[in-house]
């Protein structure tokens, strides 16, 4: 029964990548967020259980379906597997994908946290330009990778995967940003 079971979920993942990204983030954003607090020194019994569910609803049903549209749209602008139109789908995704991307996360996460939209945007304002500098010296070289090596199918699982350690970032920035709205309210534009 349970072999049936793993065969049904199997077939479904592969017919439906979508589905796979979106499983595969739901699992490694949380896991990104706990690690994050782990890191920072919570024991178990003070993890913020709140905060790793947000992870989870980002992570699966935010992140995994632009980015496989992101993905999918890339290949169809530059159908080629070479290293030229890698580094163009690279540059092309630092330009476009990941300002928007970087300010919905910090937008919505903060929308989750029932901060107003107001104290949303100020942390987006905030927190977008220092993250968008570490993800410059990063991401371009992994998808550039991914985009030259990686078979099409496995794309958004591989960029899941190296974003299990971006996930940690940016929940260690999360964090940091919600510490300093606790300590100062003067990132709130009057």
């Amino acid at each position: 029964m349970l072999r049936l079971m793993f065969s049904r979920a199997q077939v479904f993942l592969n017919r439906y990548p979508v589905a796979r990204g979106m499983v595969t983030y739901s699992f490694l954003w949380p896991t990104g967020c706990l690690i994050q607090q782990s890191l920072v020194g919570t024991h178990w019994r003070d993890y913020d259980w709140t905060k790793c569910f947000r992870f989870f609803v980002y992570g699966g049903f935010i992140v995994a379906p632009s980015l496989y549209c992101w993905i999918r749209l890339a290949s169809m602008m530059w159908p080629a597997q070479t290293l030229r139109s890698a580094i163009a789908k690279a540059v092309t995704e630092q330009i476009s994908y990941t300002p928007l991307a970087m300010s919905l996360f910090y937008f919505s996460m903060s929308l989750l946290e029932s901060k107003t939209v107001k104290e949303s945007f100020a942390e987006v304002k905030a927190k977008v330009p220092p993250t968008y500098k570490v993800a410059i010296c990063i991401w371009p070289l992994l998808q550039t990778f991914n985009f030259s090596v990686v078979p099409e199918k496995n794309r958004v699982p591989f960029v899941s995967m190296c974003s299990l350690l971006w996930t940690i970032f940016l929940a260690y920035m999360k964090q940091l940003e919600l510490e300093k709205l606790q300590q100062s309210k003067s990132l709130i534009p009057k």
